[in-house]
């Protein structure tokens, strides 16, 4: 009898003591608070306020209004980051890769000092991280541990002076190209030039790795993942990159690629962005372009007919809708591949028209964490793609830095 009123107390207790994927995820992310690879709010703060930010509400920008290109509000503000359970995150100080050089330098410096005011202007909300041990100091006080990425090696004009330079004001990131080629690296998005690095661009790579940069290769083609992976020394990271064999953008990263980063130590920062993620949405941006063309050849010199038409093939075409369960099958993937200790978070909020449905922006973190949780991802596993893995990553690059603090600069001749 008592054995069996014992049974009935266990299976009884049973329930109440396991958690919920939600209950799960929350105590993840309070353990460990989402470490974001990239959030483009610096160039939302260029290109709808010219950098004039005396006036900028950062605590709420629901009601910025449509006056970017995607015609939407803001994805980031305190309230959806504190929503997102976002502990640290790296802002991209990106600019244009149709600049011309020494023009994105000075645009770069100028992303810099637009973000460090921002974050000098909320002290409490706020703190500019320059290490791992920052990042770890400001997640304990409370304050979102705030890093700057350089997006696309436009931004150093091929000058190794610039990029010693770009990190002592604070660049904790290079991604090594953008959407177009440098002269020294292949993009993932145009016809290659250089089947991957040039000899200049693996010096590149060196000396980021020397002085303690992150070298970030989202954005470039699979031969420049290739050759920096050879290069490289220290962990790599992607800011903010899906898996290739999930979807197959040539923005993703290819399994033969994702068994590299996992022997390099480096961490894949999953990327919230449909095109990306859903092969359904990246196919239909692909017919959408191609109807596009077509009624641009079929009406010469009348955008009026070439839109309506366009309207009329949306209508009949709806866009695919992407979900949070999309992302999470990258996360999946880059786990079989790579393995658990190789992923993170980079959503790319703020940088594109909009998350996928439940994670349209910044807030939705803890809605992704809680897919992972039920699909059998423990508490341990979460805490890992919310922030450690990232906090491992850069205390290793840290560590390569300091061992070679006497090594000296890679020189590069001028004049």
């Amino acid at each position: 009898m008592k054995l069996a009123v014992a049974a009935a107390v266990l299976i009884l207790a049973a329930p109440l003591s396991a958690q919920t994927p939600e209950q799960t995820a929350a105590a993840a992310l309070e353990a460990a608070p989402v470490w974001d690879g990239h959030n483009d709010v610096p160039i939302q703060l260029r290109g709808r306020f010219g950098n004039v930010i005396g006036e900028f509400d950062f605590e709420d920008t629901s009601d910025t209004g449509p006056s970017n290109a995607e015609g939407r509000p803001m994805h980031t503000d305190f309230a959806r980051l504190e929503e997102g359970k976002v502990g640290a995150q790296f802002w991209s100080v990106y600019v244009s890769s149709d600049l011309a050089p020494r023009d994105a330098v000075i645009a770069t410096i100028e992303q810099i000092d637009v973000t460090k005011r921002l974050i000098n202007r909320y002290p409490q909300r706020l703190a500019l991280a320059l290490t791992a041990a920052d990042v770890e100091r400001a997640m304990a006080a409370g304050r979102i541990a705030s890093l700057l990425g350089m997006e696309g090696g436009h931004s150093i004009d091929g000058n190794l002076a610039v990029l010693r330079q770009m990190y002592d004001l604070g660049a904790r990131y290079m991604t090594l190209t953008h959407s177009k080629n440098t002269p020294w690296a292949d993009s993932a998005t145009a016809a290659p030039q250089h089947d991957g690095l040039t000899d200049f661009g693996r010096d590149v790579v060196r000396e980021m790795q020397r002085i303690g940069m992150l070298v970030d290769l989202s954005h470039v083609s699979e031969a420049t993942m290739l050759d920096a992976l050879e290069v490289a020394r220290a962990p790599v990271i992607f800011s903010h990159s899906g898996a290739f064999g999930a979807t197959a953008h040539p923005r993703n990263v290819p399994d033969g690629v994702l068994e590299k980063v996992r022997d390099n130590g480096g961490i894949v920062m999953i990327v919230a962005l449909p095109a990306y993620i859903s092969e359904a949405r990246r196919q239909w941006g692909a017919a959408s372009e191609g109807e596009k063309k077509r009624l641009e050849t079929l009406h010469p010199g009348d955008p009026d007919a070439v839109k309506r038409g366009q309207d009329a093939w949306r209508a009949a075409n709806p866009e695919p809708v992407t979900t949070i369960a999309d992302m999470a099958d990258h996360v999946d993937h880059v786990r079989k591949v790579a393995g658990i200790d190789h992923i993170g978070v980079g959503g790319d909020y703020d940088g594109m028209a909009t998350g996928p449905a439940g994670m349209e922006d910044v807030a939705g973190y803890p809605v992704l964490f809680a897919e992972l949780a039920r699909r059998g991802y423990s508490q341990a596993d979460l805490e890992k793609i919310s922030s450690r893995n990232m906090l491992r990553v850069m205390k290793a690059a840290e560590a390569y830095a300091a061992a070679h603090r006497s090594d000296p600069p890679i020189e590069q001749k001028v004049g």
